[in-house]
């Protein structure tokens, strides 16, 4: 059976790329379509994948931004014809859903609606975008929700990561779907037998993540904070950090499972998709201080492994902080949590799903998979 994955492109790596890395597990040798690839910035594994780029990929500097080409990445995309395969899987956060498919069946793994189009007026506020800029990019970010949706009506199965995703595929796309959360390692963690004093925000420093939330709250109640990552909007937040704010920088793979476990809890300040790092700190047996919304209300239990607070403000962060009690949760019930998102899970309902709404339509006997 002839299968291609599609990712939108390949220049940073995240938890898109989790997903990714555990599809061309599942399916050894399928080629692996993309805008563009950043070979350097990649793991070196990558590089004896089937990686086939689009005419974008010769565009100077879109390797390090390539959101000033977002306009484009439709024309590209409208133009990859994969109506040789028997399956095709997109993984899907931007525009690559848009493929030609044919008859070939395609089952859209949806980490969100593009937010570019469909969040318009948030996503240019936390990219900082002048005032008169939005004014000018608005007619186009209005094309590509035309663009999208048709793109969308294309797919003929969705899978949503979250809750929240599944409600926007909805609003969004008017489309039904399942949900089947993304993969985390969750083994790689455990509870360590002494917890330290301070709390974790780990992640990459962009503005749409709200780390500032979590740095200012901090620095006003005299909390001490460790921000772990790198991105654009370290510096800034930086300039906001008090004393008792340390920046970690980007911590290696390595050094995860210790910095989880000794935390006094996890903070997750911004409104994600998923989020795989409450997930990993509940692997580490620690709670989760989160903002009420997103993929959080799928992660975290409220008083059994974490607590949320309803707004994102600097003010409603600190109160959550002021109430905590990291006594009142127990190490054991949060690694349980976290086991309902491990890898293996991930492998099974994904490879259950295809079977059944994908291959089982081009190839009834069925087809085999790679080794687990």
């Amino acid at each position: 059976m002839k299968i291609a994955l599609v990712h939108d492109w390949l220049n940073q790596r995240g938890g898109a790329e989790d997903v990714l890395e555990e599809l061309v597990g599942l399916f050894p040798g399928a080629p692996v379509y993309t805008s563009m690839y950043w070979r350097d910035a990649m793991p070196d594994a990558y590089r004896a994948w089937d990686i086939r780029t689009t005419w974008l990929d010769r565009l100077p500097l879109i390797h390090r931004r390539h959101q000033p080409f977002l306009p484009l990445y439709p024309l590209a995309w409208g133009r990859v014809d994969l109506s040789g395969y028997d399956l095709v899987i997109s993984n899907k956060s931007g525009f690559c859903h848009g493929v030609r498919t044919g008859d070939a069946p395609h089952v859209c793994y949806c980490l969100t609606p593009t937010r570019y189009v469909w969040d318009y007026d948030t996503y240019v506020q936390g990219e900082r975008i002048p005032a008169l800029l939005r004014v000018v990019i608005r007619p186009q970010a209005d094309r590509l929700k035309r663009w999208d949706r048709a793109a969308a009506d294309r797919v003929d199965h969705f899978i949503a990561i979250s809750s929240e995703v599944q409600r926007r595929i909805a609003r969004h796309y008017g489309r039904e779907s399942v949900i089947i959360y993304p993969p985390v390692r969750t083994r790689m963690f455990a509870p360590a037998p002494e917890v330290g004093d301070y709390y974790l925000s780990l992640g990459r420093l962009v503005p749409y993540k709200r780390v500032d939330l979590a740095v200012q709250a901090c620095t006003r109640l005299g909390l001490p904070l460790r921000v772990a990552g790198s991105g654009r909007d370290r510096a800034r937040l930086e300039a906001m950090a008090g004393p008792t704010v340390q920046f970690l920088g980007r911590v290696p793979d390595a050094d995860l499972p210790d910095l989880f476990a000794r935390a006094k809890a996890f903070i997750l300040p911004g409104l994600e998709d998923f989020a795989i790092t409450p997930v990993q700190a509940q692997a580490a047996g620690r709670p989760v201080i989160a903002l009420h919304g997103g993929g959080a209300l799928d992660t975290v239990i409220e008083g059994e492994t974490g607590a949320f607070f309803d707004a994102p403000t600097v003010e409603s962060l600190m109160a959550a902080l002021e109430r905590f009690d990291a006594g009142a949760f127990h190490p054991a019930r949060a690694v349980e949590n976290a086991g309902r998102f491990d890898v293996a899970v991930f492998r099974r309902e994904m490879r259950e799903y295809v079977e059944e709404v994908g291959m089982a339509k081009n190839n009834p006997e069925g087809a085999a998979f790679a080794s687990l």
